[in-house]
C-alpha cells in the first residue's frame, strides 16, 4: 500500500507542471502578442503579432507603425476588464503561452479576427479560420502590404 502510494505521490509531482495554470487580473499589452497579467508576463498562444517596430503600408502606401498598433488593439481588448489566461506551456525563454479571455472573448482569436495578429499554424483551428476571416475583410495589416513577423525578425537580426 504504501508503495502504491509513493508511486501516485511520484506520479503527482510529475503531472504537476504539466496542468494548465490560471493567471488573472488586469492587463497591459508589451506587443500585440505578449502582456502583463496582474505580475506576470505571458505570451499568447497560437498567435504571432508585428514586432513593436515593425512596419507596414497602408491600402495608399502609407506606411504604418504596425507593430504598434498591434498593441495598441491589445490594450484596446483588455482595457477596464479582469483577464483569465489558462496556459499551456512556457516558450524557450521560459514566458508562460496561454489562451487568455476577456470575460467570454478570446483574445488571441479577437487579435487575429482583428488583422493585428497572424494564426500560428496548426496550434488552433479557429484562429486559422479568424485569420482567413480578417484576410477575406481586409480588417487591419490585411488592407495593405507588409512582411511576415517571422521575416521582419531574420531581416532585421531581432530574436
Amino acid at each position: 500500500m504504501l508503495r502504491l502510494f509513493m508511486f501516485a505521490s511520484f506520479l503527482a509531482l510529475l503531472a504537476g507542471p504539466l496542468q494548465a495554470e490560471e493567471i488573472t487580473g488586469t492587463a497591459k499589452a508589451i506587443d500585440g502578442d505578449t502582456m502583463v497579467v496582474g505580475l506576470t508576463t505571458v505570451r499568447l498562444l497560437g498567435i504571432e503579432a508585428p514586432e513593436l517596430s515593425q512596419t507596414c503600408t497602408s491600402k495608399k502606401g502609407k506606411l504604418q507603425h504596425c507593430g504598434d498598433l498591434a498593441r495598441q488593439m491589445l490594450d484596446t481588448l483588455t482595457k477596464n476588464v479582469k483577464v483569465r489566461c489558462k496556459t499551456d506551456g512556457k516558450d524557450a525563454d521560459g514566458t508562460p503561452r496561454a489562451a487568455c479571455f476577456a470575460g467570454p472573448f478570446d483574445i488571441n482569436e479577437q487579435m487575429i479576427a482583428a488583422g493585428w495578429a497572424f494564426a500560428v499554424l496548426g496550434e488552433v483551428l479557429a484562429y486559422a479560420r479568424a485569420e482567413n476571416f480578417a484576410k477575406a475583410r481586409s480588417e487591419g495589416i490585411w488592407l495593405g502590404t507588409f512582411v511576415s513577423p517571422a521575416q521582419w525578425r531574420k531581416d532585421n537580426g531581432a530574436q
